[in-house]
């Protein structure tokens, strides 16, 4: 995708509605990448709270090293004003209540421009649930970030039926201007990408508890000392590639027998046909030529020692506390 020209970032106003800890973390980003942005809350309390906030965001990202250059402005006001029309991107990251969400809509789409991206940053409620007309969710998307986003830099984005292509894109290209990942979904799912990937993780573990199969620190400590770190620099795909001799062919062959036994037991529904396992083996060596598979392996054998370096002086750091 050809990146946004920064002007647009730079001379269009990027609105964000909610001085919560999304709303202040997503201002860091998109300010630290040079967008003027406006940061807006009716509540005093919260609006008085910012300067504060940002300040620990800026720190964050800076420790991070993701700070650029070319600082923006973040501006704290009460109200939009005027601002709605000429916005690049008008970002809703308040409570995640649909009726609330559902009148900020309404509105948004009364008073801003014709060519403004319009988006939420719900963690489960579709767009089509916010914006029912198919006839006016054109401009209209979820933009769910993992949190704290001015962090972790990868962000779902969800277009209803009737989402403009067009739309969709813009958005992609203003996020990744403020240095974010972006994930294009290609239709709407309950919980997204991200929650159904971490609510099968986390059924699975109150499972594993309740049986008595282990306790919630054996659960956490397979997760923190065994998963975590492979998952921190390899996907659930790639790992399995650089896991087994033969790649992703090799190990649905011999796992996935294994995982349809498990998932089955549990009410599932499990099927790695021979036509999916070949589509993610195909999508894979977009990535990763078959040739080069050792040398990753390789390489991620040398990042996790590095990894776990730093997180065990990170954690007896805070043991020292």
């Amino acid at each position: 995708m050809q990146d946004i020209p920064k002007t647009l970032l730079n001379s269009s106003p990027i609105v964000i509605l909610g001085a919560g800890s999304i709303g202040v973390a997503f201002s860091a980003a998109f300010s630290e990448a040079g967008a003027q942005v406006l940061l807006v809350d009716p509540d005093v309390a919260r609006r008085d709270a910012v300067p504060t906030a940002l300040a620990h965001q800026h720190q964050a990202i800076t420790t991070a090293g993701l700070s650029k250059d070319t600082a923006g402005t973040v501006v704290v006001t009460a109200a939009p004003d005027d601002h709605l029309r000429t916005a690049a991107l008008v970002l809703e990251c308040g409570p995640e209540n649909l009726e609330a969400k559902q009148g900020i809509f309404t509105k948004l789409l009364r008073e801003t421009g014709p060519e403004t991206v319009l988006a939420t940053a719900s963690s489960a409620i579709t767009i089509s649930l916010i914006v029912p007309d198919k006839a006016e969710q054109a401009r209209c998307l979820v933009a769910h970030p993992v949190n704290p986003p001015s962090i972790l830099r990868v962000i779902e984005l969800v277009p209803a039926a009737g989402t403009d292509q067009r739309f969709t894109t813009k958005a992609a290209q203003l996020f990744s201007a403020a240095g974010f990942a972006t994930v294009e979904l290609g239709h709407e799912i309950e919980g997204f990408v991200l929650n159904r990937l971490q609510g099968a993780v986390l059924r699975e573990a109150y499972r594993l508890v309740a049986e008595g199969v282990t306790d919630v620190a054996g659960i956490d400590a397979i997760m923190r000392l065994g998963l975590g770190p492979r998952w921190a620099l390899s996907g659930p795909f790639e790992t399995a590639e650089l896991n087994t001799p033969g790649g992703i062919g090799a190990h649905a062959a011999r796992m996935g027998p294994a995982y349809k036994r498990m998932g089955e037991a549990r009410g599932e529904t499990v099927d790695w046909t021979d036509a999916l396992v070949a589509r993610v083996t195909a999508e894979r060596r977009e990535f990763l030529q078959e040739q080069d598979i050792p040398a990753r392996v390789a390489w991620r054998a040398q990042a996790v020692a590095q990894l776990i370096a730093a997180r065990d002086k990170l954690l007896d750091e805070s043991d020292d506390d």
